[in-house]
């Protein structure tokens, strides 16, 4: 039988087949509306790409416009730079030439964290065998000491500035405890050379004694350190005058030397040098010991490195008026019960300069005399030797000076270099006015921009430093500096060689030997100096322990190391005048 089902009302079965049946569409319809979608992705992703490259665009423009700042404008110590990350933390020190003398480097330091495991023991093998292993990496670490230290529990430093290989193998120990941190360390790449007038820097970083001391601010601010601090001293020179003082020290058996090379005409320091030295990369117990400066910090009485000074004084004031003039030498003097003798009996009588070249403190003696307390004294004043010398670095020695009115007795000594003592940097720089047309400079570690003009204030005439020019070369040339006569560079200078005095008390055992000079003396431009503390009679000084066998070389070997290096060329052909003064002298030796 045939069932027929009627169809629904048209309002039911609409919405049944609406409920159940898509309209129907074109063939291909699926295809044109995928395609659609893949459209508008692609213009969203396009946008999304144009706005990422507009939000880097601003970023950059940001960074040029800060890069701009900061290299065309400048900017303040208190904004920050990038370019901060490249400066060191301390700023280098350089000589004349821009020859790096300090400067600062990142380096590695071995650091002992016992809690590096937490609550756990601090190390995983014993503290004896890590210390025998550490000895493998660092033959000077002491195994005792170092195990003792890692028992400890204490934190620390176990060393300073390692390595990066060494780094590598203390890590291949296995120890976390054992730790390298990077850390900014001072480097001095010339080692102890010029270590006095650079001191050092503390482990706080805080420099000490020579120019890290006097630099410490400079150095350390952020916005000047950047710039390199240039100092007056000329690597090479200082270089040939260390090595000479060490084999004037070697060859005399001294206890120490000191030494100086000073431009006569502006005061700038090319060298300075106190013997035994240290070494600012590692300050241990002996190293510490050897800081003190002999050249600015200690006095000394040095003798008949006066001499000059006080026939200079005489002929300003006109209480020598000729060379030809003589003077009674034949006797000892005594005045006040004190009595002044000569190392030799040089004859009846000499004149200025045959005292000068004999070293006679009997007639120099005299020479002060007739000058007079108030105007020697006035002289030396001027010198600046009643008062500490003029030098950046920090230490420096006050002079033994006579107090209130001189006596008779006292002049006369004064006159001859003895009952007064002053530092080897004071008689540099007298000796630098003395031959350069009479005018003091303070003696300076700076190095002067061209045409700067240093403090000056005259001390002599013109025509006093021409004669005492051609005096000083007198003496080198036929008298007791002979031994510093290098050829060709027309050396004058004056030794002088004194007795300590220790506690009042003169040691006949004890004594400094002191060889002050120039060259070249017809136009002098620099003044060297050389003082060896407590030399002996050696074989090497032809058994003497005076300044003419012993400082005076050390000038002479050093004259023609570095005269080339500063423009002073040799030459034999050519010489100061002394035609005036030749007639007048005899050789002869003295002290």
């Amino acid at each position: 039988m045939t069932v027929m089902l009627a169809p629904p009302t048209a309002p039911a079965g609409r919405a049944a087949l609406g409920a159940r049946v898509r309209k129907p569409q074109a063939p291909g319809g699926g295809r044109f509306e995928l395609a659609d979608m893949r459209k508008r992705a692609m213009v969203e992703a396009k946008w999304r790409t144009r706005w990422i490259r507009r939000a880097f665009t601003v970023v950059a423009l940001g960074a040029l416009a800060q890069v701009a700042h900061l290299g065309i404008v400048g900017k303040t110590p208190e904004e920050f730079s990038f370019a901060d990350e490249l400066v060191p933390e301390r700023g280098d020190i350089v000589d004349r030439n821009g020859v790096p003398l300090a400067r600062a480097f990142p380096a590695y330091s071995l650091w002992y964290r016992p809690n590096a495991l937490g609550s756990g023991p601090p190390l995983v093998k014993t503290p004896m065998e890590v210390a025998v292993a550490l000895n493998r990496i660092f033959p000077d670490m002491d195994i005792a000491q170092t195990a003792a230290r890692l028992a400890s529990g204490k934190p620390g430093y176990l060393r300073r500035r390692i390595l990066p290989e060494e780094a590598n193998r203390v890590h291949a120990l296995g120890e976390p405890a054992l730790e390298f941190p990077r850390e900014n360390e001072r480097y001095y790449p010339q080692g102890s050379m010029a270590a006095h007038v650079l001191g050092y820097v503390d482990a706080e970083g805080h420099g000490q004694v020579g120019m890290e001391q006097v630099f410490d601010a400079r150095l350390r601010d952020r916005a000047t350190r950047a710039t390199a601090s240039m100092l007056s001293l000329d690597a090479r020179v200082q270089g040939a005058l260390e090595d000479e003082l060490a084999r004037g020290m070697r060859d005399s058996a001294a206890k120490g030397a000191a030494g100086i090379v000073l431009d006569v005409d502006t005061g700038e320091v090319l060298a300075l040098a106190s013997l035994p030295s240290f070494n600012p990369n590692l300050i241990d117990q002996s190293g510490a010991a050897n800081i003190f400066n002999r050249l600015t910090n200690q006095v000394y009485e040095l003798g008949s490195t006066f001499k000059p000074i006080t026939v200079a004084s005489a002929i300003e004031a006109g209480t020598v008026t000729s060379m030809a003039r003589r003077y009674p030498s034949g006797q000892p003097l005594t005045i006040d019960h004190r009595t002044i003798h000569d190392s030799h009996n040089f004859g009846a009588s000499l004149n200025v300069p045959e005292a000068l070249i004999h070293s006679s403190n009997i007639v120099l003696a005299q020479v002060g005399d007739e000058l007079g307390g108030p105007r020697l004294n006035a002289t030396l004043r001027t010198l600046g030797f009643d008062h500490r010398p003029v030098i950046e670095l920090p230490a420096k020695g006050f002079p033994i000076w006579p107090r209130g009115d001189w006596s008779r007795i006292t002049t006369m000594t004064v006159s001859y270099g003895h009952g007064m003592a002053v530092t080897p940097l004071h008689l540099a720089s007298a000796y630098a006015a003395m031959v350069n047309g009479g005018v003091w400079h303070p003696a300076t570690l700076r190095k002067f921009a061209p045409g700067e003009q240093p403090e000056s204030r005259r001390v002599w005439k013109a025509s006093t430093s021409a004669r005492m020019r051609q005096l000083l070369r007198l003496i080198v040339d036929i008298g007791t500096g002979k031994s510093a006569n290098a050829v060709g560079f027309r050396v004058g200078g004056k030794t002088g060689t004194a007795e300590k005095n220790i506690n009042g008390h003169y040691q006949r055992d004890k004594v400094v030997a002191t060889f002050a000079a120039a060259f070249p003396m017809d136009h002098p431009r620099y003044v060297v100096l050389a003082l060896i503390d407590e030399p002996h009679a050696t074989a090497a000084t032809s058994g003497q322990r005076t300044a003419a066998f012993n400082a005076a070389p050390v000038v002479g070997r050093v004259v023609p190391r570095i005269g080339p290096l500063l423009g002073v060329m040799p030459d034999p052909s050519h010489d100061i005048d002394l035609t005036d003064l030749a007639p007048l002298v005899a050789s002869g030796d003295g002290e």
